[in-house]
């Protein structure tokens, strides 16, 4: 979806895609649950990390019997945003570009990050074809990447510090399976994207760099769960429940890994051995681990996870795809740290 597109516009065609995505998944995002049951509308992706243990294992179904979870599938965070906007889901999991631009003019979406499902490691990319060696020897070629993505931040990055603009390029905006078929097809000479489809790019290409080498550099990328604000303050009692499977299932993945590779491997559709290779490609962090300085934070000292927010913010102000930067102040209250006080002790 294009950068540039306005709350009114996403907004436009919000319907139809959460439709078309709940028709693909067999998961219905209608706004009242059956039988009187408070609805529980989850968007989730495909990436390897332990939400997909939550919905596996049904943890969240199990914490709450009298509620009724509805898991949808998204492609993007750009398109998280979107079914957001349109009332479409309660908890979302988006790359932390996508929630940056959430909370930023003119989407300016009612919603707070209250989790952090992973720090983005050797699970996003940039991979050319063979025989380009380098990221500066991508001057003048084609490279696709999700504007607006974690991936799309990490690609300029990777360029800034190879020493060329993004006028160097021609960047083309292709979500992922997009990207592998224009790699097939032979139509671009390289992608930053995320497993899955890095999985395929590699098997015929060349990693030139990986978003845990850029954060290592000072440019880290997350994947983060949002919740709206209306929901969290109407279900707050969701709200810890949520909160405490998503730890626990952290925690399996720390502790018996094969297992957590079981549950994620029958979600993806990969066998257990290439589902725990990419769960190892990713940081995860428990409850605990979250309150540190370096994250979420606490009441009163929220994290430097705010800070991540405010640079991605330039980012995307440099792309127009956001009015303007907000304050370090105003991430920091977007910062769900009282939840996650409630259930970290």
């Amino acid at each position: 979806m294009p950068s540039h597109l306005s709350r009114t516009a996403l907004l436009a065609s919000a319907t139809a895609l959460v439709a078309l995505t709940a028709t693909a998944c067999g998961d219905g995002a209608d706004a009242a649950g059956g039988g009187g049951k408070t609805q529980v509308r989850i968007a989730y992706q495909a990436i390897p990390n332990a939400d997909l243990v939550v919905k596996n294992h049904r943890l969240l179904e199990k914490a709450l019997p009298e509620a009724e979870v509805k898991w949808v599938k998204f492609d993007s965070g750009a398109d998280v945003n979107t079914a957001v906007i349109a009332g479409s889901v309660d908890f979302a999991l988006a790359g932390s570009s996508p929630v940056t631009k959430g909370l930023s003019a003119p989407l300016n979406i009612p919603y707070k990050v209250l989790w952090i499902h992973d720090v983005i490691g050797e699970n996003e990319a940039l991979v050319a074809k063979k025989g380009i060696g380098s990221v500066k020897a991508l001057k003048g070629k084609k490279i696709a990447t999700p504007f607006g993505s974690t991936a799309h931040y990490s690609l300029l990055a990777a360029l800034d510090s190879a020493g060329l603009k993004a006028s160097d390029a021609s960047l083309v905006d292709l979500q992922p399976q997009d990207a592998l078929a224009a790699w097939q097809r032979g139509d671009i000479d390289a992608a930053y994207v995320w497993t899955p489809t890095l999985t395929d790019l590699k098997k015929d290409g060349k990693v030139l760099v990986t978003s845990r080498q850029l954060a290592e550099q000072g440019k880290p990328t997350a994947d983060l769960g949002v919740v709206t604000d209306a929901f969290a303050a109407e279900h707050p009692k969701i709200v810890d429940a949520w909160l405490k499977a998503e730890d626990q299932a952290v925690k399996l993945a720390k502790s018996d890994p094969d297992k957590a590779a079981d549950a994620i491997g029958a979600e993806l559709n990969l066998s257990p051995e290439a589902a725990r290779k990419q769960l190892a490609q990713l940081v995860l962090l428990t409850a605990d681990q979250q309150r540190g300085a370096d994250y979420l934070g606490r009441p009163g000292a929220p994290g430097a996870l705010a800070g991540n927010l405010h640079d991605a913010a330039g980012f995307l102000k440099a792309q127009k795809a956001i009015d303007a930067v907000p304050e370090r102040s105003a991430f920091e209250k977007d910062l769900a740290v009282k939840e996650l006080a409630r259930v970290a002790g």
